[in-house]
């Protein structure tokens, strides 16, 4: 059985993933400090915000405050548009390093948040990723809500490919099967954000059914789901025994059949709740 220390190699690097994460999506400020320190308390060692998020300042915070060495702790953050230039792009992902880690700091894995800055704006964002890789500010480079043509495009002008990493929405409503199959077929860890759903499917009666066999939460039964599918799952919570509870998933293993049964629910783009990428 597989545990929460359980890592994965990214590709093209020495560096490794926890295959288990702790999103921190709006989760307000005066309990992002509190939420982090409780997820790293519970065995979390790998923390995701971006400058979306409006929290990067408070992960730092918990991360400084908290018993654990920066180093035992994978931090992944993200910028969503490019500035003016690419210089003012480059300040604005150094500005976020320094804002989670103080300065001469590092994080794990920087991201483009977002594909819709369009062809121009997504090779500015990825040319000043690379310049701060190449500075030792961040570990890894990588994509969120990149489809199949939006990581190949990269090819022509990019000096890390692929990306390490794509962030996507990925749960059973919505498997994004195309791009999670060329990730794989080049090596790209794939992350699976909202793999709760938001709990806007906690009532769903085939979930409820597969959570009762197995005595575990609908949550719990969706991480572990996201787990098998060879997803690093993030999940969020702001709540102290959810937080411990989605990180106890592995002392059970969905059998063949319930993961044949979950399957079945995909809706494609339909089942997105935030985003299906665009493949072409």
């Amino acid at each position: 059985m597989s545990s929460i220390n359980e890592l994965y190699p990214l590709p093209n690097s020495n560096e490794h993933i926890p295959r288990l994460g702790f999103g921190v999506y709006r989760s307000p400020a005066s309990q992002c400090v509190k939420s982090v320190h409780r997820a790293l308390e519970v065995g979390y060692r790998h923390i995701d915000t971006a400058q979306l998020y409006g929290n990067e300042a408070e992960v730092g915070e918990a991360l400084r405050t908290a018993n654990v060495p920066r180093e035992e702790v994978f931090l992944t953050t993200k910028i969503l548009v490019p500035a003016g230039s690419p210089e003012a792009t480059y300040e604005k992902l150094v500005e976020s390093v320094e804002k989670v880690t103080g300065p001469g700091g590092y994080v794990d894995l920087f991201l483009i948040h977002s594909s819709k800055s369009g062809p121009a704006g997504r090779k500015h964002l990825w040319q000043a990723l690379e310049k701060l890789q190449a500075e030792g500010k961040t570990k890894s480079i990588g994509v969120s809500n990149f489809g199949v043509q939006q990581i190949e495009e990269m090819r022509a002008y990019a000096k890390v490919w692929p990306p390490q990493v794509n962030q996507i929405e990925l749960h059973p409503w919505c498997q994004q099967l195309e791009i999670d199959a060329y990730c794989k077929r080049n090596g790209i860890i794939v992350e699976a954000y909202s793999p709760i759903v938001r709990n806007y499917k906690a009532n769903n009666p085939t979930l409820l059914e597969v959570s009762k066999k197995y005595n575990k939460t609908t949550q719990q039964v969706l991480i572990r789901y996201a787990l098998q599918k060879g997803w690093v799952p993030l999940p969020k919570s702001d709540d102290p025994e959810r937080i411990a509870a989605n990180a106890d998933v592995f002392d059970f293993k969905l059998s063949a059949e319930d993961m044949d049964v979950l399957n079945s629910l995909d809706q494609g783009a339909e089942g997105a709740i935030v985003e299906a990428v665009v493949n072409e």
